[in-house]
């Protein structure tokens, strides 16, 4: 699949899914993920591997509860992919739930860097601390 919106569809879907081992499928293994804000997930994450883990650190700081789904369809410019985001996620004591976009670049039917955009960055930073 080398359609960079069906790559980005296909992602989001799984996301949605929780379907974490397709989710994995589509990121290169070079990739390059930035994470906004200033809370310990923020950041530039360089490989598979370290995307995963922060994922994963956050599904653990969520119990389980982060969800993220597409709100509109994606648009394309050449290979970058912007899609329209809601993110959740809730712990003990605090709920986390507010608009993003995600900026997705796709080769050869791949993720290989991501840009993350929070409507409310001070409240994401909060939530993840």
């Amino acid at each position: 699949m080398s359609d960079p919106v069906a790559v980005v569809q296909q992602y989001f879907a799984a996301l949605a899914a929780k379907d974490f081992a397709t989710v994995a499928t589509l990121w290169a293994e070079d990739i390059v993920w930035h994470q906004p804000g200033g809370n310990r997930f923020s950041g530039t994450q360089r490989g598979a591997a370290a995307v995963n883990a922060m994922i994963g650190g956050m599904m653990e700081v969520s119990e389980g509860t982060f969800e993220l789904a597409l709100t509109g369809p994606p648009m394309l410019n050449g290979d970058l992919v912007a899609a329209p985001i809601h993110f959740t996620a809730k712990r003990s004591g605090a709920d986390l739930g507010q608009d993003g976009v995600d900026l997705l670049k796709v080769a050869d039917g791949k993720i290989v860097e991501a840009w993350l955009f929070s409507a409310d960055q001070p409240a994401e930073d909060a939530f993840w601390g």
